[in-house]
């Protein structure tokens, strides 16, 4: 592990959490991309901090004025680099922020989302963790600040809802350093395939709508070939998502649905 090319990793401290080596970003080639979402206030920096330590990369979303953190770390292993993504409480891109995060789970395809919520308010969250797996299969629910819930009297039964939502749900107190080796162990397993989620979906849709989703996808994927998640890009567009239409009128849909602009954008420092 000590002769991992980068300017900054020859100097930079390492921690050990169990199987856990803390990078600087300068990785070179890592084996997988991390997404962390999040509503705001969830501790959501603070998971991050303890799982990359404080030699992180930051600076700004190509053409956008929206800051973004990157850090990297080894853990059985395997070399992972981590993308903090902007705190928001949607996917719906009502705001950059929003449009940020959606586009990079949506079109980045990270190997893992993790997505961190408050213990303490699991259901105002939930709206952001439906909306993360309408998207991808590959995601980690954080229980974060399960030690201010413990404080309240809140119990959560982490298993019954691991089930409920068919992903792996990891309860943490990051600040503390609880649960974390326990949250890199399945993210490492959701990242390796030797955790299959199968996140349950939301149906609501009529036939008449999926009549709808079915041309528009078929035009979509002859415009955008490689597009992914063209089943979810044609339900934003049937409820008007200004961003998505323009997106599609402009063009750009097109540079988004090529990975090697998201390779690219987590390889700069």
């Amino acid at each position: 592990m000590n002769n991992i090319s980068g300017h900054n990793c020859e100097t930079c401290p390492v921690h050990n959490v169990g199987n856990l080596t803390k990078l600087g970003i300068d990785m070179g080639n890592y084996d997988f991309v991390i997404a962390l979402a999040g509503n705001p206030n969830t501790g959501k920096s603070t998971v991050f901090n303890a799982i990359t330590g404080l030699k992180q990369h930051t600076g700004n979303w190509p053409g956008k004025t929206v800051t973004r953190a990157e850090g990297g770390f080894i853990f059985n292993d395997k070399k992972f680099k981590i993308v903090d993504l902007p705190g928001t409480y949607s996917l719906l891109s009502t705001s950059t922020d929003e449009e940020v995060a959606r586009n990079f789970v949506l079109f980045g395809q990270p190997d893992v989302t993790i997505i961190v919520v408050d213990s303490t308010r699991l259901e105002r969250n939930l709206n952001l963790v439906l909306q993360v797996l309408e998207i991808t299969d590959r995601a980690v629910l954080c229980l974060n600040l399960i030690d201010e819930a413990d404080r309240h009297g809140i119990k959560i039964d982490d298993r019954t809802l691991s089930k409920d939502l068919g992903i792996p749900v990891v309860p943490t107190s990051a600040r503390n350093n609880e649960g974390i080796t326990e949250l890199l162990n399945v993210i490492f397993q959701v990242a390796t395939g030797e955790y299959k989620c199968k996140p349950h979906k939301i149906k609501t849709e009529s036939k008449q709508i999926k009549n709808a989703v079915e041309i528009l996808t078929e035009k979509l994927l002859t415009a955008f070939p490689n597009l992914p998640n063209v089943k979810w890009v044609a339900l934003r567009l049937l409820e008007g998502d200004q961003e998505i239409i323009n997106a599609v009128k402009s063009g750009e849909l097109g540079q988004l649905e090529n990975q090697n602009y998201f390779s690219e954008m987590v390889d700069q420092n």
